[in-house]
């Protein structure tokens, strides 16, 4: 199995989906071990001289004022973690409970968090033997970083609550014990640093981008079939067009719908065309799906700075030649505005292009439009055809609507006042997968309409497509009767959700350029 180092600085998001999917092990570096013992020694410099800096022997929040005696510095810990693990709902998958422990972890290794090396061994282990904490996703404010569901993670390092692993949920210590393990000892600032920060913010809209990343030129891909089914011009999408108005997206999305349409003989269908233009919904595509790919685009760049930033508090800069208080800063690294807004404009961009996508279902459904079968149907009248899958299709968008609400915009006031403003960048980033998912069943109603409508061209489609309608195919037989189509939804919808699905038709062709 492969093995990922982890240092602190060069976390990728292919990286962290390995190990979120048990694809691979981890490994603290070397280096980055060395540099969590030197800000180590600055926490127990403080502690031996005296001094009083906030998160080493203060009380938290509202409660810094209150001083913590040496003895009780311990117990200060395993009292935060075990009040703070307070989560509710549905527990998040392993998958991204794994991802939130891999960023937290890459996370301290970068040396400025004081924390003592053993918890994040105890992270490693519990990574590299598949022992996943139980965590309830609803908890995290999105300011002082994801503290109530991170505290389910700090449970499972001591060994308690309770943990998924070799496939039955079990009390931690019990896991523990069977892997050879012992639970792990929290000294001063331990329990802070492994709370406090945007980890899982961070690995759930890194797990978007990747889900973004396979999904978004599919999505173009069925725009090309709804193109080849309506028959429409590809005009709107030469290169002049997006030359004077050059926005990065737009660009992108014209010049691979072009590329897609190689070889179609559509193209050669229109040289005299009465029909001068086609819907917006067609002719606008690269204007609407182009701010989608803007917005993923921004939102990787996002994942790749937080997947290795420090984002605890309070911070450690070890000053060996100069000891003191100055070396701990109290600051808002924990706070997640930049992911909870990046989130939510993902999800209006989803929405606005799943708007789009609707709109092309009903010109292909519509004779009076489309020139071809109400409906789809193939004895109009005594049969629906696909109807009701765009029924469907808007009952998913409506669903993705209720997504567009900015949760970023959202704030309250917590702890005692002390923490005045947060930013729900959780909620906005658990918002944003769900807002995938009702984006993806809308794709596939699209699909699975433009793939049905195709069947009555009398012209070739390009390459490209015509490959994607025999993958299409080999999943959803052709319509020659009512049917229920509920099972051809959620295939489709699978298969544009599977990252080998996409592979296999980027690698189809050269006309099929990655995102």
């Amino acid at each position: 199995m492969r093995t990922v180092m982890l240092d602190g600085r060069s976390l990728t998001t292919e990286a962290l989906l390995s190990i979120a999917e048990g694809r691979a092990n981890v490994e603290c570096a070397p280096d980055a071990l060395e540099r969590v013992r030197v800000a180590r020694a600055t926490v127990e410099g403080i502690i031996s001289r005296g001094e009083v800096v906030y998160g080493i022997n203060t009380g938290f929040g509202a409660l810094v004022n209150t001083r913590i005696d040496a003895s009780d510095l311990e117990r200060l810990q395993l009292n935060l973690i075990r009040s703070h693990a307070t989560a509710v709902g549905t527990p998040m998958t392993n998958q991204e409970v794994r991802a939130m422990m891999a960023v937290r972890l890459n996370s301290l290794l970068a040396g400025h968090s004081g924390v003592h090396e053993d918890p994040l061994r105890q992270i490693e282990a519990l990574l590299n033997h598949a022992i996943t904490p139980i965590v309830p996703r609803l908890g995290s404010l999105g300011a002082s970083g994801d503290l109530a569901p991170l505290s389910h993670v700090a449970l499972a390092l001591i060994g308690e609550g309770d943990v998924n692993h070799d496939g039955v949920s079990k009390p931690a210590k019990e896991a523990l014990t069977e892997c050879g393990l012992v639970p792990c000892k929290l000294r001063a600032k331990d329990g802070l640093s492994l709370i406090n920060g945007t980890s899982q913010m961070t690995s759930l809209l890194a797990l978007a981008s990747e889900r973004l990343h396979a999904l978004l030129p599919l999505a173009d891909a069925v725009l090309c079939m709804s193109l080849e089914a309506r028959r429409c011009t590809v005009r709107p999408f030469e290169p002049q067009v997006h030359a004077v108005r050059p926005h990065a997206g737009q660009q992108h999305v014209a010049a691979r719908v072009m590329r897609l349409m190689e070889g179609s003989a559509n193209l050669a269908d229109h040289a005299d065309c009465e029909r001068v233009q086609d819907a917006y919904s067609f002719r606008c595509s690269p204007q609407v799906h182009g701010v989608t790919y803007e917005r993923a685009t921004a939102l990787a760049s996002v994942v790749g700075i937080e997947l290795n930033a420090v984002t605890d508090n309070p911070l450690v800069f070890p000053d060996p030649s100069n000891p003191g208080p100055h070396e701990v800063v109290s600051q808002g690294n924990f706070h997640g505005e930049i992911l909870g807004q990046t989130a939510d404009a993902m999800s209006l961009a989803l929405f606005e292009q799943a708007s789009m996508s609707e709109r092309r279902m009903d010109q292909l459904l519509d004779p009076a439009r489309s020139g071809g079968r109400p409906f789809l149907a193939r004895q109009s009248g005594l049969e629906s055809g696909l109807m009701i899958v765009h029924y469907v299709a808007g009952a998913s968008l409506s669903e993705l609507h209720g997504h567009v609400m900015p949760r970023s915009a959202f704030s309250t006031v917590t702890s005692g006042g002390q923490e005045d403003h947060v930013s729900m960048g959780a909620t906005a980033c658990m918002n944003l997968m769900l807002a995938i998912d009702r984006f993806t069943e809308v794709l596939a109603a699209e699909l699975l309409i433009a793939a049905e409508a195709a069947e009555d061209l009398s012209i070739p489609m390009s390459e490209s497509m015509t490959y994607l309608h025999r993958m299409v195919r080999r999943d959803v037989a052709p319509l020659t009767t009512d049917r229920s189509t509920a099972e051809d939804l959620r295939v489709l919808a699978q298969r544009l959700g599977d990252r080998r699905w996409c592979s296999e038709f980027a690698g189809s062709s050269s006309l099929m350029p990655k995102a």
